[in-house]
């Protein structure tokens, strides 16, 4: 006779699954970062750090074009005070200037096997006890993404509402990341 499941080990473990990290580690040091790129810079002055250029840099070269990732920007705005977006022309310029190395495992002409998953992210508690008092219901920010199960690479992210549910992305991120592999193999 099998021995008895542990179910919430089991369930913590298929919630990991789905767990997206993302580092905000650049929001710590963000002013701190600036003011060492502008220190005696002549010129108009740079207003992003570039280790959150880095990171637009590395979800471009996996995921989105220019002008989503503009939106994927905008949809981090709501949460993280004092961002502002930057348009994808400035994305694109400071991209263009730095060096961003891709995954040398990620095979462009062979098929893939999928999985696809979605997580919240809900990035401060600012206010936590007037919402709970009031029963104010703040949302906050949902992640689809698939991913290659033998390589671990993301192949397609959307970023939407709470509201938003997964079937209705699911034929998106396959869309996607069919398009990232052609785009990929294309170079």
């Amino acid at each position: 006779m099998a021995s008895p499941r542990n179910w919430r080990e089991y369930n913590d473990a298929l919630v990991k699954r789905g767990s997206v990290l993302l580092d905000m580690g650049f929001l710590a040091n963000w002013s701190k970062e600036l003011n060492a790129m502008n220190e005696g810079k002549e010129g108009a002055r740079f207003r992003y750090p570039a280790s959150f250029i880095r990171l637009l840099a590395v979800v471009h070269a996996y995921l989105l074009p220019y002008r989503q990732l503009e939106g994927f920007v905008r949809a981090l705005i709501p949460h993280i005070d004092g961002l502002r977006a930057p348009d994808y022309t400035t994305i694109c310029w400071r991209v263009s200037r730095m060096r961003v190395e891709l995954d040398p495992s990620v095979e462009p002409g062979r098929d893939i096997t999928i999985a696809v998953d979605s997580s919240g992210i809900k990035v401060s508690n600012r206010g936590e006890w007037i919402r709970q008092r009031w029963r104010v219901r703040r949302g906050f920010i949902k992640v689809h993404i698939a991913v290659d199960v033998k390589t671990k690479q993301i192949l397609s992210m959307e970023v939407t509402k709470e509201d938003v549910p997964d079937g209705r992305m699911l034929r998106h991120l396959v869309d996607g990341a069919s398009f990232h592999r052609m785009h990929v193999s294309r170079g």
